[in-house]
C-alpha cells in the first residue's frame, strides 16, 4: 500500500510539473503599409500640383523620412518593442511597405513610434542598412541623421529655381526634432490573423498646423534654424487607414 501511495504521489507531482510547464510564446510578423497623400490627393512626385493653406501652388520632388523605436500596445497595457529602423521613401515604392518581425501572436490596441532616429544611434556615427549614409540622410558636418526630407517647387518661393527644401533633423535640446506618434487602432489587431496595417501619411501636414508655412518667407530649412517649427507640424501627419 505504501508503495502504491508513493507512486500515486509521484504521478501527481509529475502531472502538476507538466501542467505548470510554460507553453512557448508563438510569434509572427506584421506588415505596415504607408499610404502617402497630400490632403486627400495621392502623392505623386513631379507631376501633380497641390496648394498649401495659403493657396500657393507647389509640386513635390522628394519625400522621405525615418520611422524607428516602434512599440505595439497589447490589450493588457504592456508594450512590445520593435528594434528596427526604416527609411520610408516615396521614390522607392517597396520602402513604403515594412515588416515587423518576431512579434508575439497577441492582440494589440495601438502603436507608437518616433519620426527620426534616437539619440543613441545619432551618436554612433554612420551605420548600415536604413541608417547607411548612402541613403543621403546623414549630415556629415553635424554627425547626425536627417529625419525627414521634403523638397519641391513653388512659384512663391524666392529660392533659385523656385525650389523649396526642408531637411529636418537634430536630437539635442532646444532644437530636438524627434517627434513621437501614438495611434489607436479602430479595433484590436491580432498578429497571426490580421495581415496588414495601413497608415496614411499626409505630407500636407508638414506645411500647416500649428505653423502655416509661406513659401515666400521660408523656402529652405537645412539646419537647426526653424527646424522645430516644421517638426511640430509633421508630428501629426500619420493616421490609421485600415486593418486587413
Amino acid at each position: 500500500m505504501r508503495k502504491a501511495a508513493f507512486l500515486a504521489i509521484c504521478l501527481t507531482c509529475c502531472v502538476l510539473i507538466v501542467g505548470f510547464k510554460r507553453i512557448p510564446q508563438q510569434h509572427g510578423s506584421l506588415t505596415i503599409t504607408f499610404k502617402h497623400l497630400v490632403g486627400n490627393i495621392p502623392l505623386a512626385l513631379d507631376t501633380v500640383q497641390y496648394k498649401n493653406e495659403l493657396r500657393q501652388p507647389f509640386t513635390i520632388t522628394k519625400f522621405k523620412y525615418y520611422i524607428s523605436n516602434i512599440h505595439l500596445h497589447k490589450t493588457d497595457g504592456s508594450l512590445v518593442p520593435v528594434d528596427q529602423y526604416f527609411l520610408i521613401n516615396e521614390d522607392e515604392p517597396d520602402s513604403k511597405t515594412i515588416t515587423l518581425s518576431d512579434i508575439p501572436t497577441s492582440q494589440f490596441t495601438g502603436i507608437d513610434f518616433i519620426i527620426g532616429v534616437d539619440s543613441l544611434h545619432n551618436c554612433s556615427g554612420a551605420q548600415s542598412g536604413a541608417l547607411d549614409p548612402v541613403n543621403a540622410m546623414f549630415w556629415a558636418w553635424n554627425t547626425g541623421y536627417i529625419f525627414l526630407k521634403l523638397e519641391g517647387k513653388a512659384a512663391a518661393s524666392k529660392s533659385p529655381g523656385h525650389l523649396f527644401e526642408y531637411h529636418i533633423g537634430g536630437y539635442q535640446q532646444p532644437t530636438n526634432c524627434i517627434r513621437t506618434v501614438s495611434l489607436q487602432f479602430p479595433r484590436a489587431l491580432t498578429v497571426g490573423t490580421d495581415k496588414e496595417l495601413v497608415l496614411k501619411t499626409d505630407a500636407a501636414e508638414i506645411l500647416k498646423s500649428p505653423n502655416t508655412l509661406d513659401f515666400s518667407k521660408l523656402s529652405s530649412v537645412t539646419d537647426f534654424h526653424n527646424a522645430t517649427t516644421i517638426a511640430d507640424n509633421y508630428a501629426d501627419m500619420f493616421s490609421v487607414s485600415k486593418i486587413r
